[in-house]
């Protein structure tokens, strides 16, 4: 499979999964319309947003410019051995 290029399509993904996450809220909070259940599930979604910044662009550029991660599961690995993954991954 080849990268994404097109930056039409580029946009068109990062709103559907806009689109997705906002539907996936407005259910869950039809489903249980509490003020705090709303409240920490912003803070949830902001936490795991402010993590996923840490993992690929604070690590990237601050703690080790030279690997760059192809995913979640190289950072992990990378978290708990200490060291780049294999670059065969």
């Amino acid at each position: 499979m080849t990268n994404l290029t097109n930056p039409r399509v580029i946009w068109l993904k990062g709103g559907l999964f806009v689109l997705l996450g906002m539907t996936a809220c407005a259910i869950l909070i039809s489903q249980l319309p509490d003020w705090r259940f709303a409240v920490l599930l912003v803070i949830a979604i902001w936490a795991f947003c402010h993590a996923y910044y840490f993992a690929f662009y604070v690590i990237e550029h601050y703690v080790d410019p030279s690997f760059r991660f192809a995913g979640l599961i190289h950072f992990a690995r990378y978290a708990l051995c200490g060291h780049p993954p294999d670059k065969r991954d």
